[in-house]
């Protein structure tokens, strides 16, 4: 029960200080600018090529059943593209953010910690908090959208090939947004605004915690991208349940 309540509970707490803190400090725009390239440029080609690959096999999964029950997958590409862009894109997109960037962040604060340059920066008058958590929660809240989009349109792009390719038949079906509406688009922007709010604390808490030597840095790189990715499929779950009793 406490590792469960040190899950949930810690980003949280984490968030909270480090809006005091840069409410005070302030925010080092520089440093947050830097972490929102290196957050894209590191990710970009993971996520794309990942969701491209991804929205290949679920074609191919869903022509293998259609043959069963209707015998044309074309008919299934409207909702294929609606369940892409509210659920599996920002999920999908999220996770392998999530395993990119959790691990790049976690491996840094906890070289840093590690290496006692956190002590270091706090005797300078510095703040943790401010200078080193507060640029890549922004850049996560920033780039993590961004990252989403760009698969989900990797993900249709590839469905799209493969169906007129290697089925023959309509792809454009599989980028009709006939079923999508507002609701769709507000679901699929939550989770990835929560998703890039929440792996970057996530990694943060592992990072800042970590102790020891070269072996406590592995273990907090592990941590944090085991939380990251457990807390995108939760805020996916939450926000999909919070939204169909909405709509009931």
């Amino acid at each position: 029960m406490k590792r469960v309540l040190t899950f949930f509970g810690a980003p949280g707490v984490m968030l909270a200080r480090t809006v005091r803190a840069s409410l005070r400090e302030g925010v080092p725009w520089r440093e947050t600018l830097a972490q929102v390239h290196a957050l894209g440029g590191r990710s970009v080609w993971l996520v794309m090529s990942g969701m491209a690959f991804f929205g290949a096999v679920l074609v191919t999964i869903a022509n293998a059943q259609a043959k069963k029950l209707i015998g044309n997958v074309a008919v299934l590409g409207p909702a294929y593209f609606e369940m892409l862009v509210r659920e599996l894109g920002p999920a999908v997109s999220a996770l392998l953010t999530a395993a990119r960037a959790g691990a790049s962040h976690s491996a840094e604060l906890s070289t840093m910690s590690v290496n006692e340059q956190v002590e270091a920066l706090e005797m300078s008058a510095g703040d943790p908090y401010a200078d080193l958590v507060a640029p890549r929660v922004l850049a996560g809240v920033v780039g993590v959208p961004m990252l989403c989009v760009l698969g989900t349109v990797a993900a249709t792009l590839s469905a799209v090939v493969v169906a007129s390719l290697a089925f023959d038949i309509d792809g454009r079906a599989f980028m009709d947004a006939r079923y999508v509406d507002g609701w769709d688009v507000l679901v699929a922007v939550l989770k990835a605004v929560g998703c890039g709010l929440y792996i970057p604390l996530a990694a943060a808490v592992a990072g800042l915690k970590a102790r020891g030597g070269a072996e406590a840095v592995g273990e907090a790189t592990t941590d944090g991208v085991v939380a990251a990715s457990l807390g995108c499929l939760l805020i996916d779950l939450t926000v999909s349940l919070a939204f169909q009793f909405v709509r009931l």
